[in-house]
C-alpha cells in the first residue's frame, strides 16, 4: 500500500510571536496545512493520508480539516518529540491498524511546504518502485561553505551540491530497520530521515523539486507564500 504522511507536529518557534503553530497560520484566508492536504487528496494512489499534529492540537486540527476537506482516507496521529519520532508514530499507527507488508511505502511531506506539485509527489511514488528511499532536491545555485567554530573548513564542488526539500519517501520496513540500528545519541541528533537510510548502507534516489516548493519557517517566508498565491490567482 502507498501511504502519505503530512508532518504537522512542529511548534514553529522561528515564526516569532504567533498564537498557534505555523502550520495553522493562513495563506490568503486558508490554513497552510489545508493548502498542503489539498495537494495530496488529488493523488489517487494513496490508501491513507496521515496527518501528524501536536497532541494538544488534535481537536483543532480535526475541526479545520472537517471545515475544508471531505476525504475518508485522512487519519490524525499525534506527533513525536522530533521529526523521526513523528514518522515512527505514523508507521506504528499503520502497523497496528493495517499491518505492514514488504512493499508498503510512505511519502512524508512537510505541512508547511504548501506548493508541492502533483508531479513531485508522483515522481516520488514512481522512484520507490526502483529504490528503497527517495529524496526531493533542487540544485544549490549558491556556493556552499562548510565551517565550524567560526572557521572555514571546506567549500564543496557546487555542481555536486543540492538543497533538500520534501517529500522524502521510504519503503516502510527499510526505514524501520534502519532507524532501529541507530544509537540513542544518533536518534537525538539526526534530523534528516534520508540520512538514516544512508547510514544503513542503502541507496537514496533523487527527485527534482521546484524552487517554489518553499518551507514556510519565518514571517518573511509567510509573506512570500502569500505573494505566490496572489500571483497564481
Amino acid at each position: 500500500m502507498i501511504y502519505a504522511q503530512i508532518l504537522a507536529a512542529g511548534k514553529g518557534t522561528r515564526m516569532g510571536n504567533v498564537s498557534m503553530p505555523k502550520q495553522f497560520l493562513s495563506i490568503k484566508n486558508k490554513p497552510i496545512l489545508i493548502h498542503t492536504i489539498e495537494k495530496f487528496i488529488m493523488i489517487e494512489e494513496f490508501s491513507k493520508i496521515i496527518i501528524s499534529c501536536p497532541e494538544a492540537w488534535m481537536e483543532y486540527t480535526k475541526d479545520i480539516i472537517d471545515k475544508y476537506i471531505s476525504d475518508d482516507r485522512i487519519e490524525l496521529v499525534a506527533g513525536g518529540k522530533e521529526r523521526n519520532d513523528t514518522l515512527m508514530n505514523s508507521i506504528r499507527f499503520i502497523e497496528e491498524n493495517y499491518g505492514l507488508n514488504d512493499e508498503d511505502v510512505i511519502i512524508s511531506h512537510d505541512a508547511v511546504r504548501p506548493f508541492v506539485t502533483r508531479r513531485i509527489i508522483k515522481d516520488n511514488i514512481e522512484k520507490l518502485k526502483q529504490y528503497r528511499a527517495v529524496d526531493t532536491v533542487i540544485p544549490a545555485f549558491d556556493t556552499i561553505v562548510r565551517g565550524a567554530d567560526g572557521e572555514l573548513i571546506d567549500i564543496p564542488i557546487r555542481e555536486e551540491m543540492y538543497q533538500g526539500q520534501t517529500p522524502q519517501s521510504f519503503n516502510i520496513k527499510t526505514f524501520v530497520e534502519s532507524y532501529g540500528r541507530l544509537t540513542e545519541e544518533e536518534k537525538n541528533i539526526l534530523s534528516d530521515s534520508c540520512k538514516i537510510i544512508l547510514l544503513a548502507g542503502e541507496k537514496v534516489a533523487m527527485v527534482q523539486g521546484e524552487s517554489y516548493n518553499i518551507k514556510i519557517t519565518t514571517p518573511y517566508d509567510l509573506k512570500v507564500a502569500n505573494t505566490i498565491v496572489e500571483e497564481r490567482d
